[in-house]
């Protein structure tokens, strides 16, 4: 299926566009389903938030008339929305008057084997530690280049994700997912107010599981508290949950807990 730009079908983009040249701009991942975006409130509001802080113009309402009318043709699949800030002179001050371009693109669902959500899956110890720098912390911007360099490391198909710390070696989140803990029957997961992406689907399980009665928190988590964890998995919007059976030399079951909540986000999954 074609992208659209701003509404009508293109491929072409401008090269003075600031999106490619500083990465300046935002991004959603959108699970699509019978031409229904799922979660699609969770990626807006993320959206909406990276727009204030960046300072960039969101007409929202044109957005949702543009992504209603490109799903209905794509039915299955994964929408990516990329807003850049749009055509810029050369230098980092903001043009005037910004224009904003809407970039929709279509794929395919990726096809994960049955085993990463039925058995878990192993984590990589990634070395690259994330910089913490709190204005982009919890967005989705363009600037992926550390989980770019954090996803190279490693080749061996053994490994289904990656683990992020930071420079002070807290638990921060995996290269495309979120890392929730169960330690005493509570579900924890990492405060990113410093550093990492806020993904959608943790939003939708901390809202979920606080209605279903389970204790939940946010709050920095260590190296040695995800070692004597009792459950770990891994989240994200197009998969759901992974549980995660190993990292280094560690082993978990997969956990009550974390099959609870997979039980809970199954309309979000199946």
């Amino acid at each position: 299926m074609q992208a659209w730009i701003n509404g009508q079908p293109s491929d072409t983009i401008a090269l003075t566009d600031r999106g490619l040249a500083y990465g300046d701009g935002l991004f959603e991942t959108i699970k699509v389903r019978n031409g229904r975006a799922i979660l699609l409130e969770r990626h807006l509001q993320r959206l909406q938030l990276g727009c204030q802080r960046l300072a960039i113009p969101l007409d929202l309402p044109l957005l949702r008339q543009e992504l209603d009318a490109y799903l209905q043709q794509l039915d299955v699949g994964v929408c990516k929305l990329i807003l850049t800030r749009g055509v810029g002179q050369r230098g980092y001050a903001l043009p005037e008057p910004c224009m904003p371009q809407r970039i929709l693109q279509s794929a395919s669902l990726p096809q994960w084997p049955v085993a990463h959500r039925e058995s878990g899956i192993e984590l990589y110890s990634c070395q690259l530690r994330l910089a913490e720098q709190p204005i982009l912390a919890g967005l989705k911007h363009l600037n992926r280049l550390e989980q770019v360099l954090a996803r190279a490391e490693w080749s061996d198909p053994a490994f289904a994700e990656g683990l992020l710390l930071d420079q002070q070696l807290r638990v921060v989140d995996g290269v495309f997912s979120n890392i929730f803990i169960v330690k005493n029957q509570q579900l924890i997961t990492a405060d990113l107010s410093r550093c990492g992406v806020a993904g959608v689907m943790r939003a939708e399980l901390l809202a979920r599981a606080d209605a279903a009665g389970i204790a939940v928190a946010v709050t920095d988590i260590s190296l040695e508290q995800l070692l004597q964890a009792d459950e770990v998995f891994t989240c994200n919007s197009l998969y759901g949950i992974w549980p995660v059976r190993s990292y280094l030399t560690q082993r978990w079951p997969v956990g009550q807990l974390t099959r609870k909540l997979q039980q809970l986000i199954k309309d979000l999954v199946d």
